[in-house]
């Protein structure tokens, strides 16, 4: 395949980012791949692995000349970033994310973003619990979704050349403006990591279930609870201080119908529990015939490399 982009700059190198760089060297869809992280720790390790072609000792020095700059770091390090790389960037490149949270995201880059370079935001929704360059994987982003949300400045020409790139990469793509992502993401991820976080507290916080009984007797529901509570801290962090008003909104309506199930298990009502579970059931039938997931058994979950 004829590269897409001759530079592409990286910058932070977790999962994301390394397995946008297996993916890459996959399609063939770079001349040339540069990384930057901030730990020089995670550089090292990126340059020990062979990772990109090129690790560089700062975000400006992977952005210059670079065709596309990804910035791959936690929400709430973007401003920085952005900042830090606008001088630097070249006419016509074009300028995306990986960021959870779209709305914050462009209200924070865009000022640092100079005329006649394309900023166009995009989020991948995939992942795993592991993080860091040894993490990533080239099938990370196959058969998932990535959403891109153009800004009302975006170029038609830069936008579909970003789109080619990530169905280069093996993702399914939809564009979307940024306020309805932050609430569909709201509901499908970090509210349901925000339950997970809360669950896993609870069994620590139950002092008559001992930290042995839950390791040893984890059956499937809470165990993957754990898993998605293992994810990175950092980001999870930034994620819902960004995303404060569509996670509360989600959150509300959760807890009215964890009070209503609460309610129904006090008073007997199987009827009531039994269409609810019915219904929900039907959601993970539907998951599952859009190719999001399969039957298998442990959730259709693969083990993943992360060597």
């Amino acid at each position: 395949m004829t590269p897409l982009y001759d530079r592409v700059a990286l910058i932070g190198l977790g999962l994301i980012a390394s397995s946008m760089c297996h993916a890459m060297r996959r399609a063939g869809l770079a001349r040339q791949i540069v990384g930057y992280a901030r730990s020089s720790k995670t550089r090292d390790i990126a340059r020990e692995i062979g990772l990109c072609d090129h690790i560089s000792e700062s975000a400006a020095d992977a952005a210059k000349d670079a065709d596309l700059v990804v910035l791959c770091v936690p929400v709430g390090a973007m401003e920085s970033v952005a900042q830090e790389i606008g001088p630097v960037l070249k006419p016509g490149a074009t300028v995306s994310d990986v960021g959870s949270v779209k709305r914050t995201v462009i209200d924070a880059v865009g000022p640092h973003v100079p005329e006649g370079v394309h900023f166009i935001p995009a989020h991948p929704l995939a992942g795993t619990e592991h993080s860091g360059p040894r993490s990533g994987f080239a099938e990370l982003f196959d058969n998932r979704y990535t959403i891109i949300v153009p800004v009302e400045e975006s170029d038609p020409q830069a936008v579909d050349r970003l789109i080619a790139f990530w169905g280069g990469l093996g993702a399914l793509t939809e564009t979307m403006d940024a306020d309805h992502h932050d609430l569909v993401l709201a509901v499908t991820s970090h509210t349901p990591h925000l339950i997970a976080y809360t669950m896993v507290g609870v069994a620590d916080d139950l002092r008559r279930v001992t930290d042995s009984e839950v390791i040893k007797y984890s059956a499937a529901g809470f165990r993957d609870f754990t898993r998605i509570a293992a994810s990175d801290p950092v980001m999870w962090r930034d994620v819902f201080l960004n995303n404060k008003e569509a996670t509360l909104e989600i959150l509300g309506r959760f807890t009215e119908e964890l009070f209503a199930l609460q309610r129904a298990i006090r008073q007997g009502d199987g009827d009531h529990l039994h269409d609810y579970f019915t219904r929900t059931r039907s959601i993970r039938r539907g998951i599952i015939e859009a190719g999001q997931d399969t039957d298998a058994p442990d959730f259709g979950r693969v083990k993943v490399r992360t060597e």
